[in-house]
């Protein structure tokens, strides 16, 4: 480029060449000896939580990495088929809330009649839920395998049969005793 193309684009740039107001230098110099100051109030603050988060850190750490060591049982007590995928979560969650709502359905038919019934019906739960623990352990011992799946699913099925027949029973229990009541009201 030759000198008298770069005169000419020059030429047409609008340069700010104005000088600063009175007094510019020496404010400027105050701002920088305030923020000079500032930093050492800040320094001596960090000086003191500097290592205090070092330490804590190195505790987190620790605590992490020993945690996979340490506690591999904490992660058996989270194994479930929610753990496996979100289809499973949802298969899941599907047999828990049915057999929630199965379960609320049998509490409300309690009577005196039915008493035994939903007793031994409750402790047959207990014995699907004790089993259904010991398959949450073999999914993680086994590495998520897919015989132990199918045989916590067929668990919630089983629960779900028993509180269906507990309840088919009930109904037909309240079916008797209103048919007792009409022959002897008759």
């Amino acid at each position: 480029m030759k000198n008298n193309d770069f005169d000419e684009l020059l030429e047409g740039l609008d340069f700010d060449i104005e000088e600063p107001h009175t007094g510019h230098r020496e404010r400027f110099f105050k701002k920088l000896d305030q923020e000079v100051s500032k930093p050492e109030e800040k320094g001596k603050v960090r000086r003191l939580w500097a290592p205090i988060m070092a330490i804590a850190a190195s505790f987190l750490l620790a605590f992490f990495l020993l945690g996979e060591f340490v506690a591999p049982t904490a992660s058996a007590k989270n194994a479930d088929l929610a753990s496996i995928s979100p289809e499973m979560k949802q298969t899941q969650e599907f047999y828990t809330g049915l057999i929630q709502k199965e379960l609320n359905i049998l509490e409300a038919e309690s009577s005196p009649e039915t008493k035994v019934i939903i007793d031994d019906a409750l402790q047959q739960m207990e014995k699907l839920e004790k089993n259904y623990e010991e398959l949450r352990k073999d999914l993680v011992n086994s590495g998520k395998d897919n015989r132990v799946i199918h045989a916590m699913i067929q668990n919630f099925q089983q629960r779900i049969d028993l509180l269906n027949n507990v309840l088919t029973q009930i109904e037909n229990i309240k079916t008797l005793k209103n048919q007792n009541h009409e022959d002897n009201i008759i």
